[in-house]
């Protein structure tokens, strides 16, 4: 396979230029979820400049191509296109400077915050490589570009419209995210890699009053603060010390002014897991300690929980995880790690489930290895490196760009042999 592997990645030199300048231009122009039509359109022409059969449009704005080439196992490899709202303070010569104007008419920043251009360019670099060397390999290839993955929706919408049927059953589908760490790094793991992840919007009620006559009311302020920290001791008392899992309430919401009790109060927090047993002890622990606080206050009605977004569990399966792992071993020598568990969250795993395919996802580094080196020794990795979703996160060109295309090409031809 290395022989291979070499051959096919022979054509990086030629392409590399083109690869950052498709970057750059990606990083320029992010879109939201749903709305990646230019991005899209991108990805279909390059596909389709290297004689791939496109289909356009899956779930939105999700981009299919194959290419067929001989007898073979079918290798899936996917990349998500969409970014987030948030204004990038980046300083780079092709920072995006985009924004949208949301429902509300509001005009909101668009940035490629999470590395998503990353995984689009490096995708595109791998399938025109494949499509460049088609005497290295035997079998079918086939590169999948998913919409609003931040929204955690997008895979499904594919799979919803028909992918299964659109595409040919894949032996195994490949997935890859570029992370806070150093460039040239790649990191795979079998088993539990990202967790599951729940945003719930919970609303209690009380009966408002004037603040100077409170035995008129339920305070719903009280019960939000009661349950908050109550909300506290769910992870730290209910689950195992071996047991990962983060509750973390992000937002906090009552009334209107300082002298009046408002009638409710609403909370919104978000739950990370990584197992289906933690995922509903801990969801059922939040229902619980919610009830009965407003039970014990006397809250006039029940609480409403509403889940308003969820992503499943990442675990890789264990074979296609190894045989991955091997490949980079040989290619990439001591760059290639096992990584940590990560508390990041995707939908892509609802592509393989679909289909009754095992998968495997792994992760490569982004950050200047010098950068990295730095803060290491200095102890201050959390403080000196942008994370994901951050307005300063901005992966180096190289090694990322050629790691993620060597990854990538080198995971797929694990599977299609000569």
């Amino acid at each position: 396979m290395t022989d291979r592997a070499t051959t096919v990645l022979s054509g990086l030199d030629a392409i590399r230029s083109g690869l950052e300048d498709l970057y750059k231009d990606l990083h320029s122009h992010p879109e939201l979820g749903f709305g990646e039509h230019r991005t899209a359109k991108k990805a279909a022409d390059a596909l389709r400049a290297c004689g791939y059969d496109v289909t356009e449009g899956i779930g939105g704005t999700g981009v299919l191509g194959v290419l067929a080439n001989g007898d073979g196992p079918v290798v899936m490899a996917r990349a998500d296109m969409d970014a987030l709202p948030v204004r990038e303070q980046t300083g780079l010569p092709y920072a995006s400077e985009v924004t949208v104007t949301d429902r509300d008419g509001a005009e909101q920043p668009v940035m490629h915050a999470c590395g998503h251009d990353v995984h689009v360019t490096c995708l595109t670099g791998c399938a025109r490589l494949m499509a460049e060397a088609k005497d290295a390999w035997r079998g079918t290839f086939v590169a999948l570009f998913q919409p609003s993955e931040e929204n955690g929706d997008g895979a499904e919408a594919m799979v919803d419209d028909g992918l299964t049927s659109r595409s040919p059953t894949p032996d195994v589908v490949l997935a890859q995210h570029v992370l806070p760490l150093p460039a040239g790094y790649v990191g795979t793991r079998p088993g539990s890699f990202l967790s599951a992840a729940d945003s719930l919007r919970i609303t209690v009620h009380g009966r408002g009053a004037h603040g100077s006559m409170p035995q008129a009311a339920v305070d719903p302020v009280v019960m939000a603060a009661m349950i908050v920290v109550r909300l506290q001791t769910v992870v730290s008392r209910e689950l195992a010390a071996t047991t990962p899992a983060v509750l973390t309430v992000g937002s906090v919401h009552a009334g209107s002014g300082p002298n009046v009790i408002p009638d409710k109060a609403v909370i919104q927090l978000n739950v990370r897991t990584y197992d289906d047993a933690s995922r509903s002890q801990v969801l059922d622990a939040i229902e619980r300690i919610v009830t009965a606080e407003c039970e014990a206050s006397r809250a006039p009605k029940a609480p409403e929980i509403q889940r308003t977004s969820s992503f499943p569990p990442t675990v890789n399966d264990e074979a296609p995880t190894r045989r991955v792992a091997d490949a980079f071993a040989a290619h990439f020598g001591d760059d290639a790690h096992t990584i940590d568990l990560q508390t990041a969250s995707e939908d892509m795993s609802e592509i393989p489930k679909a289909f009754g395919v095992p998968f495997t996802y792994w992760g490569i580094g982004g950050i200047d290895p010098d950068r990295y080196a730095e803060a290491a020794r200095n102890g201050t990795v959390a403080q000196d490196v942008p994370v994901n979703h951050s307005p300063t996160f901005a992966p180096v060109l190289q090694p990322t760009l050629d790691t993620g295309v060597s990854a990538m090409t080198v995971a797929a031809l694990a599977w299609l042999g000569a």
